[in-house]
């Protein structure tokens, strides 16, 4: 009987341990787009990852731009600690534009939507992602 119910209780935990969800999705609501031009750039970063560098972020969403707000959705992200900036590239240009190499001229923003004073830090919007999923929401800024 004792060796039965050990039997039973290993196959319950396997059980359990292969439902458990390893990666889960990020949504992301983008409010405060301007206009419908172009498309909306969302980067998703690792600590690992040089952050704001979108050609070394660790997965990149590009939808069309609409008015107002939008959700994009991060699928299959693994459970961690990562950094979003999202913005609206409205010449379609395929990079964030700026001004003296260091002011955005087109609408950005980050995950906790941190008050800027610089080059924004990954600490300063560093969220942790559970294996469930999350959302989040980022405002534009232009």
């Amino acid at each position: 009987m004792n060796r039965l119910f050990s039997v039973f209780f290993l196959f319950c935990a396997l059980t359990v341990q292969a439902q458990t969800p390893t990666s889960g999705s990020l949504e992301v609501e983008v409010a405060g787009v301007r206009n419908a031009s172009g498309s909306l750039r969302a980067s998703l970063y690792r600590p690992q990852d040089a952050f704001r560098k979108e050609a070394q972020a660790f997965r990149v969403l590009v939808v069309p731009a609409q008015s107002g707000k939008a959700l994009l959705r991060f699928e299959d992200v693994p459970p961690g600690s990562y950094a979003l900036m999202a913005y609206h590239d409205e010449n379609a240009s395929g990079k964030l534009d700026l001004r003296l190499g260091m002011f955005p001229l087109e609408g950005y923003g980050l995950s906790n939507n941190p008050a800027v004073f610089g080059p924004p830090a990954f600490a300063d919007s560093a969220f942790d992602l559970p294996a469930t999923g999350s959302r989040i929401s980022v405002q534009l800024k232009y």
